[in-house]
């Protein structure tokens, strides 16, 4: 799917980010200068904390992104809707995502049986590194979140939003370096199915 999608779909790698930490510093860091390392404080105020929901297009990688207070099923489900509202009718929608309890949950299969334009494909146990969304999260990480200092989570969510915002704004799609073979082989090595 991801090095080959189907033209009729939109492939999209989707998961959340859970327990994202608006944390306060005691002080405030020094910047980085020539010859000296920036500074932060180790002790810190946590606000709470925020879930981010994140659908990544593995053509374009645009991505669709939606912050909740938790990431149970109903959330999860919320998120979905908001990606069916944003997704073009007519297009088949494949997502991939790991075996996260919340999305095999009664009530998300229910809502996959409403909606048939969507296929779940599910990464095997111990291969999170196949779904291409954890990039994305990895690199929200270091760019905006690590070193930030947010006085609660209505900022954290506002400098996630925008973090969002200025990465649709000119996205790049991942690219795999292993070609779908070598990929394959890897799985195949897995001590056990997913399935």
């Amino acid at each position: 799917l991801y090095m080959h999608p189907p033209a009729h779909a939109l492939v999209l790698s989707i998961d959340e980010k859970s327990q994202i930490q608006a944390l306060d510093r005691t002080q405030p860091g020094l910047p980085l200068k020539p010859g000296k390392c920036g500074t932060m404080t180790h002790d810190y105020k946590r606000h709470g904390t925020t879930t981010l929901f994140a659908a990544l297009n593995v053509l374009n990688g645009a991505v669709i992104g939606r912050c909740m207070q938790q990431h149970r099923h109903q959330e999860f489900i919320r998120f979905l809707n908001t990606i069916e509202r944003e997704v073009p009718a007519g297009k088949d929608i494949h997502a991939i995502m790991d075996n996260y309890g919340t999305h095999k949950h009664p009530k998300v299969k229910a809502w996959l049986v409403r909606h048939p334009r969507w296929t779940f494909h599910f990464t095997p146990t111990s291969a999170s590194w196949l779904n291409a969304v954890e990039g994305f999260f990895s690199i929200l990480t270091r760019r905006r979140l690590r070193r930030g200092v947010f006085c609660g989570i209505v900022d954290l969510q506002a400098a996630i939003n925008r973090y969002l915002k200025e990465h649709n704004a000119d996205p790049k799609p991942f690219v795999w370096t292993k070609s779908a073979a070598q990929i394959l082989d890897k799985l195949a090595r897995l001590p056990a199915s997913s399935l």
